[in-house]
């Protein structure tokens, strides 16, 4: 299947501005295509170059929108990184102050982490998107396929 197109995406895109396209979803074998999407990038105008700016991307195809939360390894102090965000979408950038933290999605309404991931660094004066990826019903914390957390350093 050699130069078969597996995924496509519509968007309309502007001038100065900055996009994400992300390929996600499960692959259809019969038709040989997966999901694709694309987000802005909306990078704040106002930026403070002594904050990280986080913000949170649903890739995962069969969850519940799932807001990021991060809890501060040296204070303990866990803060959520903007709202609620479903699969396809994108959350606002939000600063943070830069230290190591540990990474976890929840549900609306739930105290249990959905994704989680441990030491992640937030350097003052970067941009960072943290992406949700995988099948929610893998429970093996080793299958390729599993529910993961990607931080991606935009800036």
């Amino acid at each position: 299947d050699k130069d078969l197109p597996i995924a496509r995406a519509t968007a309309t895109l502007a001038a100065d501005k900055a996009y994400s396209f992300y390929i996600s979803g499960f692959y259809d074998a019969t038709a040989k295509t997966v999901d694709a999407f694309v987000v802005e990038d909306p990078i704040p105008e106002q930026f403070d170059f002594t904050q990280a700016y986080v913000r949170f991307v649903n890739a995962s195809p069969n969850s519940s929108p799932m807001q990021l939360f991060a809890r501060n390894t040296t204070s303990a102090t866990e803060s959520p990184i903007g709202a609620a965000v479903a699969f396809r979408s994108a959350g606002a950038f939000v600063g943070v102050p830069p230290a190591v933290y540990d990474l976890a999605t929840r549900t609306a309404g739930s105290a249990t982490a959905a994704i989680s991931r441990t030491a992640v660094s937030f350097v003052a004066g970067r941009i960072y998107t943290i992406s949700a990826r995988g099948d929610m019903t893998i429970t093996s914390a080793t299958a390729v396929n599993r529910p993961f957390l990607d931080n991606t350093a935009n800036r």
